[in-house]
């Protein structure tokens, strides 16, 4: 039986407020009977960190005598789910504290029934109080977490406070400096769920990595009871199986099933699996598929697949705010979908719900990774605790995603000791939870070898850790060719598939002229970039597959030239308005012919 895990915090850490870490996540939150509290929320900005003291308790003045130097209840209001840097132009480069307030009436909990209070996503740092208690405290801007508020709600007036931190620190993840917006906010759903007080609490329901025909299903209670008994269904596929639960409340079986239709790009089907117990049921739709190496190439239920990619930020350009509903997915895939793409890179940290759910709807495999993007501390204990957790906190959430080909553990990081140790760390925790996607980093400290003419990467432990190797490298761009493209080639892990995850190179859309120039951020110099760049790929023995940077221009504090457009990055094949440029043609003929020859 595997050792399901359901966050890697299990030991509730006090803090100096009296909350304690975010407890560990319940699984498919959006699949349970739950009441939102998206919507309007009071807020308060604190730059100077004044609300520490008392703001959470939300007081009233209760006599003529008395005054409050603040309050919820008047003044500013902000949207929950949206990043609070895009809804007022006063916070558009703001790094600091905003509390958010709200009331909210709920009927009370049944003897015998638990409320959680579920955060899809705080960015970055959420302390969170209710009724003037300090409930708990996480760190992670990018995956979920809850409290059990069981005790601490009340029928009518409930009143909860969440300051909000986005500030960068050395010790965080990411760390000082990104290259792309950092978004503050409470920038996800937030929903309280209501469950029997002994639920199920975890599961992870899978194809083998190589059978085509055998499911294993873990399962695990909120409570370590023994003997109770779990049925699994699967009505399409005639599957009815009871698993006994063990001293520790788990319970796992393996059943065959025959006539499976796997999850496959072409055809993403997703089977309505069903949990119950005397006290739960929950239900889901579920892929199941077949991911491994062989050799140098990828093979997707037993046939090799080249991985046509794109990578977009989990933002919406055209608003200048980060994407969190539905219809914006459907922007971002839809526009993925139209270039030709089965293959996304969900850059460079775990994307809301929404749009990893619809991507599997479509048919895209899916890389994932948490923010572990240069200038790390990997020494430090706190931010190794972090990125456990954090890890955790991901693959907990997708593990039962079909669509998720890949889990990313790095991002641009150079060689150490501590370093390779703390990658291994990261492949060691997703796959303690779930070893059936492959796992892969972005590297991009190749040199070039003047007499073989090819670039390579040497003393670097960290290609041995991975299934998958992606490569980061803007030839043309921030390296310029040092031999015609059809005579430039690579060596780097020639026994293994290589993704490049990263090539490119920036244009103003609509801007002409010079295209021998870098400088002259023109769509002429992009497009014949994109050419060489094309042309160099057929020269890599053990291509797998490639991912341009970057589907969209998106927003980044470090850009500085008016024409670059300021603010902006502009590697996208499509505009901040969603105009295509000329690159994006480039690569939507290439898949063409890619996805023909499949």
């Amino acid at each position: 039986m595997l050792n399901l895990k359901i966050a890697s915090v299990t030991v509730l850490l006090c803090l100096s407020s009296g909350g304690a870490w975010a407890q560990e996540q319940i699984i498919n939150a959006y699949g349970r009977d739950s009441q939102s509290l998206n919507g309007e929320w009071h807020a308060i900005i604190d730059p100077y960190e004044r609300g520490r003291w008392d703001m959470w308790k939300n007081r009233k003045p209760q006599n003529n005598n008395e005054f409050r130097e603040y309050s919820f209840d008047e003044g500013l209001t902000l949207n929950v789910p949206g990043d609070f840097n895009s809804q007022l132009p006063e916070l558009k480069y703001y790094e600091g504290t905003v509390w958010y307030g709200r009331y909210f009436d709920i009927p009370e909990p049944k003897p015998g029934e638990k409320l959680l209070l579920y955060f899809a996503g705080v960015a970055n740092v959420a302390d969170v109080y209710l009724n003037a208690e300090p409930i708990g405290h996480h760190e992670g801007g990018f995956t979920p977490f809850q409290f059990d508020i069981t005790d601490k709600v009340k029928g009518r007036d409930n009143f909860i406070a969440v300051a909000v931190n986005n500030n960068r620190r050395p010790d965080a993840i990411p760390a000082m400096n990104f290259d792309w917006w950092n978004y503050g906010g409470i920038t996800r759903d937030v929903f309280v769920i209501r469950v029997p007080e002994e639920h199920i609490a975890d599961y992870y329901i899978r194809l083998d990595k190589e059978d085509p025909e055998l499911i294993h299903a873990d399962v695990a209670l909120s409570t370590p009871s023994e003997g109770e008994t779990v049925t699994l269904t699967i009505p399409e596929l005639k599957i009815s199986r009871k698993l006994i639960t063990d001293s520790n409340g788990k319970a796992s079986t393996s059943v065959k099933a025959k006539k499976l239709v796997r999850w496959d790009i072409d055809n993403p089907k997703l089977y309505n699996v069903t949990l119950t117990t005397d006290r739960d049921t929950v239900s889901e739709e579920i892929g199941f598929r077949n991911i491994r190496t062989r050799g140098t190439e990828v093979l997707l239920n037993d046939r090799p697949v080249f991985l046509c990619g794109v990578s977009f930020h989990e933002e919406i350009p055209q608003r200048k705010g980060r994407a969190f509903s539905d219809a914006d997915a459907a922007m971002l895939l839809n526009e993925a979908k139209d270039l030709g793409v089965n293959f996304i890179r969900l850059a460079h940290y775990p994307q809301n719900e929404h749009t990893v759910r619809m991507a599997e709807k479509m048919g895209f495999m899916l890389w994932e990774e948490i923010p572990i993007w240069q200038g790390i501390d990997f020494a430090n204990d706190s931010t190794q605790a972090k990125a456990r957790r954090m890890m955790s906190e991901m693959v907990n959430r997708d593990k039962n995603r079909a669509a998720l080909a890949i889990w990313g553990i790095a991002n641009e990081t150079r060689p150490s000791e501590a370093r390779n140790a703390f990658l291994a760390m990261m492949k060691e925790t997703a796959q303690a939870i779930d070893d059936t996607k492959l796992i892969s980093a972005a590297f991009d400290n190749s040199n070039w070898n003047k007499d073989s003419k090819c670039w390579e990467i040497t003393n670097d432990a960290a290609l041995d850790l991975v299934d998958v190797v992606g490569i980061n490298k803007y030839v043309g761009w921030y390296d310029n060719w040092r031999v015609d493209p059809s005579e430039m080639s690579w060596n780097v892990k020639r026994e293994k598939p290589l993704v490049f995850t990263e090539f490119g190179g920036e244009a103003q859309y609509g801007r002409h002229g010079n295209g021998d120039a870098k400088w002259s951020w023109s769509e002429d110099y992009q497009a014949e970039l994109y050419r060489k760049n094309l042309r160099m790929f057929e020269n890599v023995p053990n291509l797998a597959g490639v991912s341009p940077w970057i589907l969209f221009d998106f927003r980044s504090p470090t850009r500085f030239s008016p024409l670059q457009g300021l603010e902006f990055n502009r590697k996208g094949l499509t505009s901040d308005r969603g105009e295509r440029k000329e690159a994006w043609y480039i690569m939507r003929d290439y898949y063409s012919t890619k996805n023909k020859n499949r």
